[in-house]
């Protein structure tokens, strides 16, 4: 063991009580920035919808066309020296 690395504290002293006031202060304070985040309206998430919809079949379009073409170009290959 070197001289700079602590072994791990021990939780002896931590109580079931103060790990529930724990994790209901986590909870208040993920609630408290839930409420300060920018929710998108209807129409907003449509938008944002249809822009990763998009996005999706035009890269699924691109791998396609690359997979195809390089499906034909080894099978050319592959009846040429075949």
């Amino acid at each position: 063991m070197s001289k700079n690395s602590v072994p791990a504290k021990k939780d002896d002293g931590i109580t079931l009580k103060d790990r529930w006031e724990n994790t209901k202060e986590y909870f208040r304070g993920v609630y408290s920035e839930l409420k300060k985040v920018h929710w998108p309206d209807r129409r907003q998430l449509i938008g944002y919808t249809g822009v990763v919809l998009f996005s999706v079949a035009l890269m699924a379009l691109i791998i396609w066309l690359f997979d195809s073409g390089l499906s034909f170009l080894l099978n050319q290959i592959f009846k040429a020296f075949a």
